[in-house]
C-alpha cells in the first residue's frame, strides 16, 4: 500500500492521528523525499534520498526534526536544503564519531581500562597538547608498565604501591619525572572514580611524599651573552645555529618554533605565526618580527632549501626527519651552554635589564595578562608598533651586549651576523656596471653600496622571501 500524500502543514498535522501500532509516513505534495514519520507516541519531520557517487548509489534517510520544535514551513526549507546537498553528490549526515571504550562488564577497571578511558574522552576528544598525551603515554605505558593489568582497586586500597613507586621513580628517573607520573596516575584514577563508585573515594596519591618543584634558575644576563653567541657561531649546522637565534630573540619555547612553516612567516606586517604554543592551537599568536630576528629569518630562507630542498620550502627549521622538521634542539653544554628555555628565561630576565614593562613582556611571551583590568587590552591593536618596538628594543640590547660596546666578536661571529648585508653587497657589486672601479675608487662609492646593502638587508626582506615581491612591501619599515 503506498503511503498517504498531503500538504504537510501545521494545521494539517494537527489532525493526523497517531500510530496504534507501528510506524506510517505522510510524504508531503510538494517536496519530494520530504515526508512525516508518524510513531505511537510522536511525529518526525524527515528526508529520503538517493545519493550518487562514483556510480554508487546510497539510500539516505535522516530526521530534520521533531513536529512542534519548529513548523512545516521551516522544516521544508531544512529539508530543501539537505535534498539539494545529497543530489549535489554531498552526505549531509554528521561524521561518525568513534566510540568510547566501555569497560566490558560493572566491575573495577583495570588499570589498563581506565586508560584507555581516560585518554579517549579526556586527553583525544578535548584536543590536548602533543605534548600533554605524550607525557601522560609515556608515564603509563612505561613507568605503570607492570601495574596495567591490575584492577584499580588494588592500587586504591594500597595507597603503600604508588608511594612505593614514586620514591623508585625518583631514585632511578629524578624527581621531577617522578611528580608527573605520580599526578598522570592522581588524574587517571580521579577520572575512573567518576565512573566507578566501588574505588576507594581517597585518591591513593594522598600518600605520596612529593619531591620539592624547583624552578630552574639558568638565564644568562647581559655579561654572559658575548661567549654564549662566540659559541653559537661555531654551531656547524647552520639551521640549528639560527635556530638557537631565533629562541633568545624571540623568547619562545622550543616546540612550538620547531614547528613554524614558512607559511606562518607574514613579513609584510613583519609577524610570524605560532600555531602550536602550549596550550594547542586556541592558543595560537603572532610574535612581532625584530630587524635582527628578520635578518636570521632571511638567512634561514637561503640555506633552507639548498640543504633541504624538500622539506626547506615547508618548514622554516628543517630537517631530514620524518616529519620534515627539527625535532631535536638541545645541543651538549660544552658546546652550547644555555639552550631551550635556557633561552626564554634569559628573554625574560634581559626584559627587565632593558626596562621593558610587564605587562608588555607578558604579550611578548603570551602570557595570560594578570588582573581585570589589563583583560581589557587587545593584543592585536598593539603589534604593529607598539610590540614591535618593545621587540626591537630587546633585539637591540641582546646583540648590543654581545657585539656592540667596543667590543672586539670572533671573525666567526663577525662572519654569522653581518652575513646578510654581506650577501646583498655581494649581488649588488656583481650587477653593478662597473664594479672594479668602485673597489680601486674613493670609499664613499663603495661605503653607499654597503649602506646600500644593508639597508636592503632589513627593508627588502618581504620582497626577496615572498613569491610575488613588491615595491609598496619593500617600505613596510
Amino acid at each position: 500500500m503506498s503511503d498517504p500524500k498531503l500538504n504537510l502543514t501545521d494545521r494539517n498535522l494537527i489532525g493526523l492521528a497517531y500510530a496504534r501500532e507501528g510506524q506510517y509516513r505522510v510524504r508531503d505534495t510538494e517536496t519530494p523525499g520530504f515526508f512525516v514519520l508518524i510513531g505511537s507516541r510522536t511525529k518526525s519531520f524527515m528526508i529520503q534520498s538517493d545519493l550518487r557517487v562514483e556510480k554508487k548509489r546510497t539510500t539516505i534517510r535522516m530526521k530534520v526534526a521533531e513536529v512542534g520544535e519548529i513548523s512545516a514551513r521551516e522544516a521544508r526549507s531544512r529539508a530543501k536544503g539537505l535534498l539539494a546537498r545529497i543530489a549535489a553528490g554531498e552526505d549531509p549526515r554528521p561524521p561518525r564519531v568513534d566510540p568510547i571504550p566501555v569497560l566490558q562488564d560493572a566491575g573495577v577497571p583495570t588499570l589498563r581500562e581506565a586508560w584507555e578511558r581516560f585518554k579517549a574522552s579526556h586527553l583525544e576528544r578535548k584536543g590536548r597538547a602533543h605534548g600533554t598525551f605524550r607525557n601522560y603515554t609515556d608515564h603509563m605505558e612505561r613507568l605503570f608498565a607492570d601495574w596495567l593489568d591490575q584492577p584499580l582497586s588494588v592500587i586504591g586500597e594500597m595507597p603503600r604501591l604508588l608511594a612505593d613507586r614514586h620514591d623508585h621513580i625518583t631514585r632511578n628517573h629524578g624527581p621531577a619525572i617522578a611528580n608527573g607520573a605520580a599526578r598522570s596516575f592522581r588524574a587517571v584514577y580521579n577520572h575512573a572514580r567518576k565512573t566507578c563508585r566501588q574505588l576507594p573515594a581517597e585518591n591513593p596519591a594522598i600518600g605520596v611524599d612529593w619531591n620539592p618543584d624547583r624552578r630552574r634558575n639558568t638565564a644568562m644576563g647581559a655579561a654572559d651573552l658575548p661567549g654564549w653567541f662566540e659559541q653559537a657561531a661555531l654551531i656547524p649546522n647552520p639551521i640549528r645555529r639560527e635556530f638557537q637565534l631565533l629562541t633568545l630573540l624571540s623568547g619562545s619555547r622550543p616546540e612550538a618554533l620547531k614547528n613554524v612553516r614558512v607559511e606562518d612567516l607574514d613579513l609584510r606586517r613583519r609577524v610570524m605565526h605560532i600555531r602550536l604554543p602550549k596550550g594547542g592551537p586556541d592558543k595560537a599568536f603572532d610574535v612581532p618580527l625584530s630587524r635582527a630576528m628578520l635578518e636570521s629569518i632571511f638567512r634561514l630562507r637561503r640555506l633552507g632549501p639548498v640543504i633541504y630542498p624538500q622539506s626547506g620550502r615547508e618548514w622554516l627549521f628543517p630537517s631530514d626527519a620524518a616529519c620534515g622538521h627539527m625535532t631535536e634542539h638541545k645541543e651538549k653544554r660544552e658546546v652550547l651552554s644555555h639552550y631551550g628555555n635556557d633561552l626564554r628565561q634569559t628573554y625574560r630576565t634581559i626584559g627587565q635589564a632593558a626596562e621593558v614593562s610587564e605587562i608588555d613582556m607578558h604579550l611578548l611571551m603570551n602570557h595570560s595578562l594578570p588582573g581585570v583590568n589589563a583583560g581589557y587590552i587587545t593584543r592585536s591593536k598593539l603589534m604593529r608598533d607598539h610590540l614591535r618596538a618593545q621587540q626591537e628594543k630587546l633585539s637591540q640590547f641582546i646583540v648590543g651586549s654581545a657585539v656592540g660596546r667596543g667590543r672586539r666578536p670572533s671573525a666567526e661571529l663577525s662572519r654569522w651576523l653581518n652575513s646578510t648585508s654581506r650577501m646583498m653587497l655581494q649581488e649588488l657589486l656583481d650587477e653593478h656596471p662597473d664594479t672594479a672601479r668602485l673597489r680601486a675608487g674613493p670609499r664613499s662609492a663603495l661605503r653607499r653600496l654597503e649602506v646600500q646593502a644593508a639597508r636592503m638587508a632589513v627593508h627588502e626582506l618581504p620582497g626577496a622571501l615572498l613569491d610575488a615581491p613588491s615595491r609598496r612591501s619593500r617600505r613596510y619599515a
